[in-house]
């Protein structure tokens, strides 16, 4: 009933998936930073999850994991799942009882390892389709960006045969959550739409503005001229700096910047991350209008 990718770089772990299924993000995926990442699917087991997770931790590989979950489930034949672990290592389990189009793939290098999986696919082609994206994908992109390529390749090829109706996206890695108190770098769901893996697109790059950390190689120096233009920025969305010396703009700019939930892209003064510059410009010109 679903088709899904689970990878790790070696930095991060995660999981995408999509399916005619209701709220399949509450379901199918299950990850810890440097233990692995799992995909349980087709009448899905949710008891793999947690006692897959606690074999990785303790030290079981992805294969020695899938094969206990499997050997202990009486309804095998149904499931199907996928699992990564925290050393690279790879499963994908396809019952034979799973309503065909169902079949898997694994693969490692230096790309990163994976195991991508789907039933009731319109065909074959929708697994060959994602590995090929996987593959593609630039290695020094987030995780998150890798596994979108791959689910996106997969709904393009036709994904699952019924239709579409949810889509999600998790990746964990250490400190990598909000504020750096969790390991839940990306969390993000389409419980029910018409067309979710579309969706799930527009949310990561909500995502990416609003959570990911500013690239310092790209800070702007605020010299008087920014300085000043951020200062009328500020001024347009009621939010006006004491003065426009730099120090006096950084203040107001936090300030402003956690209002808008941009908190963690604020660097110290008297610097701007791009993303938050441009923002700020769009913010004031709808204000404008």
């Amino acid at each position: 009933m679903t088709f899904s990718i689970v990878a790790t770089d070696g930095i991060a772990w995660g999981v995408a998936v999509a399916s005619k299924f209701l709220a399949v993000g509450a379901a199918v995926p299950a990850a810890r930073a440097g233990v692995g990442a799992i995909a349980t699917q087709s009448y899905a087991n949710l008891a793999y999850r947690p006692d897959g997770l606690a074999r990785l931790a303790a030290g079981a590989s992805a294969r020695e994991t899938l094969d206990a979950l499997t050997a202990a489930d009486d309804q095998r034949e149904q499931r199907q799942a996928g699992i990564v672990d925290g050393h690279g290592g790879t499963a994908t389990f396809t019952g034979s009882g799973c309503h065909p189009w169902a079949g898997g793939v694994t693969g490692s290098g230096d790309r990163g390892c994976y195991a991508i999986q789907g039933n009731i696919l319109t065909g074959p082609e929708v697994v060959a389709d994602m590995e090929r994206a996987w593959l593609a994908s630039d290695r020094a992109a987030p995780l998150a960006r890798r596994l979108f390529a791959a689910l996106d390749a997969g709904d393009a090829a036709g994904g699952d045969k019924r239709g579409r109706q949810s889509a999600a996206l998790l990746v964990v890695q250490p400190d990598g959550g909000y504020g750096g108190g969790s390991d839940v770098h990306v969390d993000l769901r389409v419980d029910d739409a018409p067309h979710p893996v579309p969706e799930l697109a527009r949310l990561l790059d909500l995502h990416d503005i609003f959570f990911t950390k500013p690239d310092t190689s790209q800070l702007l120096d605020l010299t008087p001229d920014l300085a000043a233009e951020v200062a009328g920025l500020l001024t347009s969305v009621g939010h006006p700096p004491a003065g426009h010396d730099p120090v006096s703009v950084g203040h107001a700019l936090r300030d402003w910047a956690g209002i808008e939930n941009l908190e963690e892209r604020v660097v110290e003064e008297p610097k701007i991350d791009p993303v938050v510059l441009q923002v700020l410009r769009d913010k004031a010109a709808a204000a404008r209008t």
